[in-house]
């Protein structure tokens, strides 16, 4: 258990950080502009391991296409994951599909103003839970992301990684010992952008910070060493070839891919290990003779836990007489392939094969 002084922390820590945000913060992001409980749950989502930078174009998108949680609860899979594609971790899209279901269905479409009732919901944990609450309801729930755990473990000189078990019960306990009891949406801003703009992992900008006279980690300059990173492994690395499927009409053959796993629920080229031949795959697979292939780019992919080299082939194809072995399987013409939710690599390759994505 973490004994600090409450009110020492109001007057070194979050009235200064408040006093920071008022002149410094971002106040005009698109969830902000109103803040409501529907774009907050919905800007938390995109913001899961991915920066604000990014994620505002794709917020604006998809806001324009289900502006309330009504039209997203409506709409099918293939097209909430077409407004994902190439955001990542696409199992947020299907848990905030699912959710929006949910939420119909059990809460009579209004979200929950309720912590344990939030995250109860697919795809919200602690954190993100305590997000919506804070910023949406304004109640002092205290959040434990990527940057407040930097702001915490340099300011009380916290060692050890902190997703240890130990080191994050003493983060979730001073995270919610430094969250006042007013002005919580502002509060909740203000250490998230502390981290992205001021107290950022490399170079940070310790000068311009409010934290700066009481942070330990700045007193002994060891702002480097905080938070303990972890330990890494050497990233394996796997290679694997794709196929752009063509017939005589110009469709594409794409794969749908099961709802769990690697890019769950999207729709994926056929693809083999490197090393085999693409001509035998696809005839004892799909029944199809095929052309010789045409070599179209090779690039590496790279995801958390393994990186990915990619060779893609284009293969004008012709049916031996039977269907597809492959069920998931179906043909698509480029118009039709642009509303579909496709994995990140497909989006590239096809951009090789045609100039579908400018």
């Amino acid at each position: 258990m973490v004994t600090v002084d409450n009110k020492i922390l109001l007057a070194q820590f979050s009235k200064p950080l408040l006093q920071w945000f008022s002149l410094y913060g971002r106040n005009n992001l698109p969830w902000q502009l109103p803040r409501t409980p529907y774009k907050v749950w919905i800007s938390e989502i995109m913001l899961q391991q991915t920066q604000v930078q990014t994620v505002i174009p794709y917020f604006n998108r998809f806001m324009q296409r289900f502006p309330n949680l009504s039209d997203l609860a409506q709409a099918n899979e293939d097209e909430v994951l077409s407004l994902w594609s190439g955001l990542g971790y696409y199992s947020r899209a299907r848990n905030l599909h699912e959710t929006a279901k949910r939420v119909m269905r059990d809460h009579a479409g209004i979200i929950p103003d309720n912590y344990q009732l939030l995250k109860e919901l697919p795809g919200i944990g602690p954190s993100t839970a305590a997000a919506i609450m804070s910023q949406a309801f304004n109640q002092p729930v205290a959040i434990l992301d990527g940057n407040v755990k930097r702001v915490l473990t340099r300011f009380f000189r916290i060692k050890g990684y902190p997703e240890q078990a130990q080191v994050k019960k003493t983060l979730w306990e001073l995270a919610d010992l430094c969250m006042p009891k007013e002005h919580c949406a502002d509060y909740t801003q203000a250490i998230m952008d502390l981290g992205a703009l001021c107290c950022t992992s490399k170079n940070p900008n310790c000068s311009n910070c409010p934290l700066q006279s009481s942070c330990l980690a700045f007193k002994y300059k060891e702002q480097h060493l905080y938070p303990t990173k972890k330990v890494k492994k050497p990233v394996p690395v796997h290679q694997q070839q794709f196929l752009v499927l063509y017939n005589e009409g110009g469709a594409i053959y794409l794969e749908k891919r099961a709802p769990t796993g690697l890019w769950g629920g999207l729709w994926c080229l056929p693809s083999l290990d490197e090393g085999d031949c693409p001509l035998d795959f696809i005839r004892l697979n799909y029944d199809l003779y095929g052309e010789a292939p045409q070599q179209l780019v090779a690039f590496k992919h790279r995801f958390s836990h393994f990186h990915l080299e990619i060779n893609a082939w284009s293969i004008k194809t012709k049916s031996l007489g039977k269907q597809l072995a492959e069920k998931q399987g179906q043909w698509f013409t480029k118009a039709q392939i642009s509303s579909l939710g496709l994995a990140k690599p497909t989006t590239k390759i096809l951009s090789s094969y045609y100039n579908l994505f400018i």
